[in-house]
């Protein structure tokens, strides 16, 4: 007897259940097999890397097309049972008007949440001006309601991670993105147990992501005691599978040896595990 998957509707309620209480990881995959391979890991939920992708297709980090990210985004979301949020970077877009346009079309790929940075990412810029960065959360806002309001909306303060530490400036922006609407706050770059705690009391009771690449030496436990609800590791995994290839490949290239390709996981390995989880999807 065939088992039902889960409607983009039960995606979309499990997910906001993740954030109602505990602490959870939201690992990031960059194409349908790391995908697979997460879930079937046991992860509640996934979340897409923009760098990831970005490098999986020779470009570098924000060169993707609006098309090639909902392309990206719509395949995951189709290939997996648990829900998968959406790195939307700046929405692809200044305009707040644009930026709703583009969220409803981010909607129509069946992904559970989507998150939206306050950083044009444009080289000149660091970030967008406070009052014109809370219009751009709202009208995210706007175009999840208008689409039945089942969607998580994480808004991000990318200071951190622009040039720009200022963790009261932080705060102020998390604070004003949680009342224009946003369901879940987020500020990559955060390191250390202060930043986090006064970060995770600023926005209370909303839940807050923090991004932990292995930089910050903090366990799940350690995050979850600090008031964390969410964990996520951006383009770390991505980073770390493209290490191994560039480390292995340079030695044959450069040392006619591979030495690096001894313990790697075997073919079978991998059969074994995406053979049963393909009979588990067609079932």
């Amino acid at each position: 007897m065939s088992i039902a998957r889960p409607s983009v509707s039960d995606k979309r309620k499990a997910f906001r259940d993740l954030h109602a209480s505990g602490c959870f990881v939201i690992p990031n995959p960059w194409n349908v097999g790391t995908a697979r391979y997460l879930q079937g890991l046991g992860f509640g939920a996934l979340a897409t890397t923009s760098a990831g992708h970005a490098h999986s297709l020779g470009y570098a980090d924000g060169a993707q097309s609006l098309d090639e990210a909902l392309a990206h985004f719509r395949e995951l979301a189709a290939a997996t049972d648990i829900p998968l949020n959406a790195d939307f970077e700046n929405g692809y877009a200044d305009n707040p008007k644009a930026v709703a346009e583009n969220v409803s079309r981010c909607i129509e790929t069946g992904v559970a949440g989507l998150s939206i940075e306050d950083s044009p990412n444009d080289g000149i810029r660091p970030l967008y001006e406070f009052d014109f960065s809370v219009a751009r959360v709202r009208a995210a806002r706007a175009a999840i309601d208008r689409a039945g309001g089942e969607m998580v909306l994480t808004a991000r303060a990318e200071g951190f991670l622009r040039g720009k530490p200022d963790l009261d400036e932080v705060i102020r922006r998390l604070q004003a993105y949680a009342e224009a609407g946003a369901d879940c706050l987020y500020a990559p770059g955060l390191a250390t147990r202060e930043q986090i705690e006064a970060v995770v009391k600023a926005v209370a009771p909303l839940p807050v992501n923090v991004l932990n690449t292995g930089t910050i030496h903090f366990t799940v436990d350690d995050l979850a005691a600090m008031g964390v609800r969410r964990i996520s590791v951006g383009g770390a995994l991505a980073r770390a599978a493209m290490d191994a290839f560039i480390r292995v490949a340079t030695e044959i290239a450069t040392q006619g040896q591979f030495d690096g390709l001894k313990g790697s996981i075997s073919n079978a390995e991998l059969d074994r595990f995406f053979g049963a989880d393909h009979e588990r999807r067609m079932a």
